[in-house]
């Protein structure tokens, strides 16, 4: 995967964190604050936590730190992977968001 690239599929990844999130606070009492700089998208949720998304670019990896722990996610071609094989991006971030906000809440890359 070249710079350009990873960049396009990476900045496609936190724009559809941050739709989730409208779309997640527009039919929910999640409120979840979410904030961008730069390559980063904190999500705040109402306990205090936060969950830290950021870009790696040298690495050309996606990085998600949580309560439960940290992860780092590649593109595969058709999804961002974990790279010690948990999982997929979206349905991690999915679990970690849902136990944070305590209640369930969904993720996915296109809305």
């Amino acid at each position: 995967m070249t710079d350009i690239e990873y960049l396009d599929q990476a900045e496609a990844l936190l724009r559809a964190v941050e739709r989730c999130c409208d779309c997640i606070n527009e039919s929910s009492d999640a409120d979840i604050d979410n904030q961008r700089v730069g390559g980063m998208v904190t999500l705040g949720f109402s306990n205090g936590s936060q969950i830290v998304i950021n870009l790696q670019k040298p690495l050309h990896e996606v990085w998600l730190a949580a309560r439960v722990g940290g992860f780092h996610y590649r593109f595969d071609g058709a999804a961002w992977i974990d790279t010690k094989g948990q999982g997929e991006f979206f349905d991690r971030l999915s679990q970690c968001a849902s136990e944070q906000a305590a209640m369930p809440l969904r993720f996915r890359a296109l809305l």
